[in-house]
C-alpha cells in the first residue's frame, strides 16, 4: 500500500513538473500550422522563393537571411527537412557533421575564422525557434558579447 502511494505521488509530481516544461499551447498551434504549410527553407531549396545562396551541395544549402543579426550572418540548412534537433535520428549523423564542416568553410571564406564566430541553433519556444526546419546560424564580423544575459 505504501509503495502504491509513493508511486502515485511520484507520478503526480512528475506530471506537475513536466507540464511546466511543455510548450505554450499558442506556440504549439503556430508550430503545427507552420510544419503543415511547409518550411520557407524548403521553398528556398526548391527555388520557389529567392535567396542569396552562398553555398550549395547535394545535402546542404547556405544563404543570407532577410534580417541580419551581425555583419556576417548566414543560415546553413540541411536539404532534408528536420523540424528540430529533437527529431534527429541516427541516420542524420553525417548531415549534422556536414553542417559543421560547411560552417567552418564559410567562416574561412567570410574572413572570420580567426577572429571568431558563433554557431547557433534555436530549438523550440524558449530558444525562439520560428522556422521549423533545422538550421544553423553562422554569426561573426564583430564582437558578439555573451549569448544570454549573465545573472549575478
Amino acid at each position: 500500500m505504501l509503495n502504491n502511494k509513493i508511486t502515485l505521488a511520484s507520478l503526480l509530481f512528475l506530471i506537475a513538473i513536466t507540464s511546466s516544461w511543455s510548450q505554450n499551447p499558442e506556440y504549439q498551434l503556430k508550430k503545427t500550422e507552420k510544419i503543415e504549410k511547409g518550411s520557407v527553407f524548403t521553398k528556398i531549396i526548391n527555388r520557389e522563393i529567392p535567396a542569396t545562396i552562398v553555398y550549395e551541395d547535394e545535402d546542404i544549402i547556405a544563404f543570407v537571411p532577410l534580417r541580419l543579426q551581425a555583419p556576417v550572418h548566414l543560415l546553413i540548412v540541411p536539404k532534408k527537412e528536420i523540424h528540430t534537433i529533437n527529431e534527429v535520428t541516427e541516420e542524420d549523423t553525417l548531415i549534422l557533421g556536414k553542417l559543421f564542416l560547411v560552417a567552418k568553410k564559410l567562416a574561412k571564406e567570410q574572413g572570420i575564422s580567426e577572429t571568431g564566430y558563433r554557431l547557433v541553433m534555436n530549438i523550440n519556444e524558449d530558444a525562439g525557434q520560428s522556422v521549423f526546419h533545422l538550421h544553423m546560424h553562422l554569426l561573426g564580423g564583430k564582437e558578439l558579447g555573451p549569448m544570454v544575459t549573465q545573472e549575478e
